[in-house]
């Protein structure tokens, strides 16, 4: 049996396969509430090893796109249940990705038309948010200028995490992921070239990284350690984020840290197949050696280009992203080598008329074979 299809053994679960759905924003929960195709969506495709949930804001302000399900009350809490309690039922394991945008939101998506919060007050140019264009109108708008989050805000937001966290675990979720990744709230405070803080959040590399840093381990304590992940981007440059001269230093001193807080796992990005810079040749290795708990990435990846990640040793789990939108049943078409269908881009976000379409109406494979 090929070593992408061998159970993994993951902190405190055991995964069936090698096999994760990468998170991937939908835009389909009108109410910001998951409904019966959320359901449906998560479930059809539980054969995956793990499922990483798409990006569930933790607040109001923490939103950027419309029609994200949150975990910040109670309805979303006992939705949630329903998405989870489904995907067991059917064997998979589900971790909820915590997610804040910081700058990467619109006014109009704001608690009382406020405006979106950041490490400093700099807009995120030519970079846009998924808001209201006008009354009942949604659609792509430029991203509003921030204000700087105050040094005991930023020590709020933790708590805003940690408590998102704590209704994850209710919600029966197995785990969560700290989306600390593609140009959102950690990774703005992470980048030289845009936090200049003067504050303990500023400035130095580990002043830049505490943010994150302190986060995890609040979500640690709240939830234990062996619940919780983090997705990075190294050199991501989406949402006009820019090098800096310390940067791949940055990178693998945020590795070492991680690495001395054994949590679930560390994901990482290559933002190369969503039109951005590849991670940099060599940077790949350097990243394993400094981190060296369990290691997932995702960005392109086929059956044989997983195999050989996972048989070097580079990495212990390989996350798939789009072929898991028109393939419900990706881990059986990889194992089988049967045709993966293409998904309609069209229908990648939003309802587009009909709840089902481009979201749960694609079949399995053994179902599209005349017989």
């Amino acid at each position: 049996m090929n070593s992408l299809f061998k159970p993994y053994p993951l902190a405190n679960i055991e995964l069936a396969n090698r096999v994760v759905m990468a998170p991937m924003t939908r835009a389909r929960a009108v109410n910001d509430v998951p409904d019966e195709q959320t359901v449906l969506y998560y479930a059809q495709r539980a054969s995956a090893g793990l499922i990483i949930s798409e990006g569930i804001p933790i607040s109001r302000e923490g939103c950027g796109y419309l029609f994200n399900p949150g975990l910040y009350n109670d309805e979303q809490i006992h939705a949630w249940r329903r998405v989870t309690d489904a995907v067991h039922a059917k064997g998979g394991r589900i971790f909820a990705q915590l997610w804040h945008v910081g700058r990467m939101s619109h006014v109009s998506l704001q608690p009382n038309g406020a405006a979106p919060v950041s490490c400093v007050a700099t807009v995120a140019a030519n970079a846009k948010a998924y808001a209201w264009v006008a009354k009942d109108q949604p659609g792509p708008v430029q991203a509003s200028t921030p204000r700087a989050l105050s040094t005991a805000e930023v020590q709020r937001i933790t708590a805003d995490f940690k408590n998102a966290a704590r209704r994850a675990i209710d919600a029966g979720f197995d785990g969560v992921e700290l989306h600390g990744a593609n140009g959102y709230l950690f990774e703005q405070f992470h980048n030289g070239a845009l936090n200049n803080r003067t504050d303990m959040y500023g400035g130095s590399v580990d002043n830049r990284q505490r943010f994150l840093l302190e986060t995890l381990d609040a979500l640690a304590t709240e939830i234990g350690k062996d619940r919780v992940g983090v997705r990075l981007s190294p050199f991501g440059r989406l949402f006009d984020m820019h090098p800096y001269a310390e940067e791949s230093t940055a990178w693998l001193t945020l590795a070492a840290a991680l690495n001395l807080r054994h949590l679930a796992y560390v994901h990482l990005s290559d933002q190369l197949t969503i039109g951005a810079e590849a991670i940099p040749p060599g940077f790949a290795s350097q990243f394993r050696q400094a981190y060296q708990g369990t290691l997932i990435a995702a960005g392109g990846f086929t059956r044989d280009l997983a195999e050989a990640a996972l048989k070097s040793g580079d990495l212990d789990l390989i996350a798939f992203g789009r072929p898991f939108i028109a393939n419900p049943d990706l881990v059986e078409r990889l194992q089988n080598r049967w045709p993966l269908a293409e998904a309609d881009r069209n229908t990648f976000y939003g309802v587009n008329g009909s709840p089902s379409l481009g979201y749960t109406d694609y079949p399995a494979y053994e179902e599209s074979v005349p017989t």
